[in-house]
């Protein structure tokens, strides 16, 4: 196999973000050609040179597994990253908000006694799910010398969000909507608010769909 067919081939046998991808194919590319440079250098005719390097390097079925674990670790990392960094931003824009555009006093007399502890319960879950995935990325990068099961510690996190998103939205909507007379934003502000929030909610739900494809069943 010529090096172009091999690096083709590594490439469809792995899954994974973009840029970490194209960055380990090309890095494997790299590698192969400057095995068979050095090959020619020794007098090897170019297509032997790489052929010879290719088998050198391993096949594809035998490589592939090491790639695709470090493509699946980065994909827990991003999920990670964007769960530790956008549910504290999400949750400080709404606080941020409410004290901008407080409620009524009529609305905060009519509160029902069960107002403020699925207040703060929403609060616990979303903060919850941010801590969750900061621990998670920190096991995959610095913490990656003791985790000894990464493809569990990112599934993990990706459950928790599908099962965290449908809480925090229904709790969210009880707030606003479960009392007789509710607290509602402003128009201009609930839309932008909601805008950013529906944006980190999507682009929570597509990684961790992303992760839990790539750790379905353990790498060979």
């Amino acid at each position: 196999m010529r090096i172009d067919d091999y690096v083709a081939e590594l490439s469809g046998a792995l899954s994974g973000p973009h840029g970490p991808k194209r960055d380990l194919v090309v890095e494997a590319r790299d590698s192969l050609v400057d095995a068979a440079a050095a090959l020619e250098g020794e007098g090897v005719d170019r297509a032997e040179a790489e052929r010879l390097a290719v088998a050198e390097f391993g096949e594809v079925r035998e490589v592939a597994p090491g790639y695709q674990a470090e493509l699946t670790a980065a994909s827990g990392r991003r999920l990670g990253v964007l769960l530790f960094l956008s549910v504290p931003i999400t949750v400080a824009m709404w606080s941020m908000l409410w004290r901008l555009y407080p409620a009524t006093d009529d609305a905060w007399l009519n509160q029902p006694a069960w107002f403020m502890p699925v207040s703060r319960l929403l609060d616990v879950v979303q903060l919850g799910v941010g801590l969750y995935g900061g621990l998670v990325l920190f096991a995959l990068s610095r913490g990656g010398r003791w985790i000894r099961r990464p493809r569990l510690a990112i599934r993990s996190m990706a459950v928790l969000v599908w099962a965290a998103l449908p809480v925090t939205g229904g709790l969210a909507l009880l707030l606003s909507y479960g009392v007789s007379a509710p607290n509602t934003l402003d128009a201009l502000p609930a839309a932008l608010a909601n805008l950013v929030t529906s944006a980190m909610w999507g682009l929570q739900i597509y990684c961790a769909t992303r992760c839990l494809r790539l750790t379905r069943s353990p790498a060979r």
